[in-house]
């Protein structure tokens, strides 16, 4: 990552190199902070728009909200707080990233004592998983770790704590030679993958994607091609889905902020669908589709979906 440019510190844009915090900052130690990811994409007109700001903001406070975070900014003041920082970058397309953390003050798990600060920074991700692309989709395994059970930390907060979980997943098949891991949750079934969400495509065309009371966040990027994918005719059922059920899938892919639309070639060392893991017709025409959004080329949906930087 480049050392420069500005980062959004509590309120104020600050040299990258400038944006600090306390070894002893409670967030560091016991993991108690939340945050988001977005990208700007540079649209069809010349100029440049963030995907889903509001919704993106909002999601960071509820997630603040779960943890007692006052976050100290409304989330106009936030949204405004990213556009800045985009600008003051220079930048045309970027992944944006938001986060609230407690910060440093006192010791201990109880992190309420501490003022919460946030920072927004951005920079340049072009391929988050490696090895998926047009002619071959990534080669995914399913985890010997399981998705954390929602008894045991709020599946719906975006929070940095949860992540842990997802590090040792995505490590685990690195170190396999996989791109990605696919997570079970205790009861066996298809949750996400260690960042992104997951779907199928069934025999008959039709989307399935694991709910969200499953143990899967309710991811924006999810969200947003379930109903892209509805305009267009293309029914999509959340439902769990089985392990095996991923094994004989037409296709499957993947979807976040990071990742966009990821088409999944090989799970398990399995070749997906019928094109020799190849991305599959559904998929193609919804990462079209996706793309169409996100570049203001869509009449309907990038008009409510994207924020102008300008």
């Amino acid at each position: 990552m480049e050392e420069k440019g500005k980062i959004w510190l509590n309120g104020a844009l600050v040299d990258h190199g400038d944006a600090k915090i306390h070894v002893l900052t409670h967030g560091l130690h016991y993991g108690t902070g939340v945050f988001e990811g977005m990208r700007c994409y540079r649209t069809a007109d010349g100029n440049s728009a963030i995907f889903r700001l509001q919704d993106h903001m909002q999601r960071l406070i509820d997630s603040g909200r779960i943890y007692f975070m006052d976050l100290g900014f409304s989330r106009q003041q936030l949204e405004q707080a990213a556009i800045e920082t985009v600008k003051a970058n220079g930048m045309d397309e970027c992944y944006i990233r938001p986060i609230a953390f407690y910060g440093y003050g006192k010791m201990g798990v109880n992190p309420m004592p501490n003022k919460v600060s946030v920072a927004i920074a951005v920079w340049k991700w072009d391929e988050y998983i490696k090895g998926s692309g047009e002619e071959k989709g990534a080669r995914l395994m399913v985890s010997s770790w399981a998705r954390l059970d929602p008894r045991t930390m709020p599946m719906h907060a975006k929070a940095t704590a949860n992540y842990a979980n997802s590090a040792l997943a995505r490590v685990e098949a690195i170190k396999a030679g996989f791109d990605e891991a696919i997570m079970l949750n205790p009861s066996g079934m298809v949750v996400e993958a260690s960042a992104e969400n997951i779907f199928i495509v069934e025999k008959d065309g039709s989307l399935a994607t694991p709910p969200t009371s499953s143990g899967a966040l309710a991811g924006i990027t999810r969200e947003s091609v379930i109903t892209i994918a509805r305009e267009n005719g293309i029914p999509c059922e959340e439902r769990n889905i089985s392990r095996d059920e991923l094994y004989v899938a037409d296709e499957v892919f993947l979807t976040g902020t990071a990742a966009e639309i990821k088409p999944v070639g090989e799970i398990d060392n399995r070749t997906i669908g019928r094109d020799g893991g190849r991305p599959g017709r559904v998929t193609k025409q919804l990462k079209a589709l996706f793309d169409a959004v996100v570049h203001g080329k869509d009449g309907k949906f990038s008009k409510k979906w994207l924020a102008p930087v300008s």
